[in-house]
């Protein structure tokens, strides 16, 4: 603004009146686009840019969540869908006693299971996320039969997202049962 100021007060002072039209009008470009780069306008678009990623990744953060929480859901109803929706082809898991299972054997598992879940919940969800990947850390509760008999766990479960063309899904996990 200080620019434009200078350049309007010279031209009615007559400083300029000797110089062409276009040699002024170039002397108006270059003031703006000073103003444009100046440091305080650079702060202001990378505040702006600041704000809007915090925005995106508190997003990130919800859905993230959100996907945890869905998967604890989908455990509890054994559905293979939300399995092949959200975990991704390449998928590689550990289970409590160290079997490695890839996604389809993931979904057979589930779908064999003899255990029948009364609650199957996901608590104490902790995201971090790093560009295109995110670690999300959780406790799984668990209360439910199997085999006739009454059973309550809980797991700590580290999972691996990566974020592609169709949203985030699952790379890889662990869970760890807790002793109790």
């Amino acid at each position: 603004m200080q620019a434009a100021a200078f350049l309007s007060k010279a031209f009615q002072a007559g400083l300029l009146r000797g110089l062409p039209m276009k040699t002024f009008s170039i002397l108006i470009l270059l003031g703006a686009s000073c103003l444009l780069l100046s440091p305080s306008a650079r702060a202001q678009c990378d505040l702006e840019e600041r704000k809007q990623m915090a925005a995106d990744a508190e997003m990130h953060r919800e859905e993230l969540d959100n996907l945890v929480r869905d998967t604890a859901r989908a455990v509890q109803l054994k559905n293979p869908s939300f399995f092949r929706r959200v975990y991704g082809d390449d998928f590689v898991g550990t289970s409590p006693n160290g079997t490695v299972m890839d996604r389809a054997a993931l979904i057979a598992s589930l779908q064999n299971s003899p255990a029948t879940y009364a609650t199957f919940i996901a608590t104490n969800v902790r995201v971090r996320i790093y560009q295109d990947t995110a670690v999300v850390t959780s406790v799984w509760s668990a209360r439910g039969t199997q085999d006739g008999r009454s059973f309550s766990r809980q797991s700590r479960v580290i999972q691996i997202f990566v974020y592609g063309q169709s949203g985030w899904k699952v790379v890889a996990s662990q869970e760890t049962l807790l002793p109790g």
